[in-house]
């Protein structure tokens, strides 16, 4: 993230992940996190001046109940892509290749991540 305040308030108020831990990145005192998610660590955020540069999903959180997810991470603010090549549901959802169901957001940076479900 280019700015750690931006990325607290996005991953811990919107998404509601659990901070495992805290620690200094580069010069930053508190600059960055790590993140649980299914019962461990799951995602390292800090503070970087290359933050949202790459376009690929950079991580993919899988999910039982996909249509849940994506209703409460809306109502929290967060705003899921919708990409022209692929046809979405009302909800932003767009099948997956192979089965199953797939649906993209970004961070404030532009850092994509994605919901998979099975079903």
């Amino acid at each position: 993230m280019s700015d750690i305040q931006e990325a607290i308030a996005f991953y811990e108020g919107k998404l509601g992940l659990e901070v495992l831990e805290s620690g200094p990145s580069a010069d930053i005192a508190d600059g960055s996190r790590v993140y649980g998610s299914g019962g461990g660590p799951a995602l390292h955020v800090y503070q970087s001046v290359t933050a949202g540069k790459t376009p690929a999903t950079l991580a993919t959180w899988y999910v039982d109940d996909i249509d849940q997810i994506v209703d409460e991470l809306v109502s929290s603010g967060v705003e899921f892509i919708r990409y022209d090549q692929f046809e979405h549901d009302a909800k932003g959802i767009t099948p997956r290749a192979g089965g199953g169901r797939i649906a993209w957001f970004q961070d404030p940076d532009g850092n994509t991540f994605a919901l998979e479900a099975d079903v």
